[in-house]
């Protein structure tokens, strides 16, 4: 975090949505609030993301990689 310009307005206290609805759920793990929880890889399991895009992915949103073989 760079803070040339001094702190952040809320002093780098400022609690997120998701926690708050993790303290009123009485849940102690934040995960089990999230909608699309990663695990410590930052992977999401149930969509298998990050993963490899496929050639007819990137032709259905017009996107073209120039990569050297």
């Amino acid at each position: 975090m760079h803070l040339s310009t001094g702190t952040p307005p809320h002093a780098g206290a400022a609690p997120g949505l998701d926690r708050m609805v993790m303290l009123i759920a009485n849940e102690e793990n934040l995960r089990q609030v999230i909608a699309f929880p990663k695990n410590k890889k930052a992977r999401d399991l149930l969509m298998r993301a990050p993963s490899k895009v496929s050639p007819e992915q990137l032709r259905d949103v017009h996107i073209k990689l120039d990569i050297d073989k």
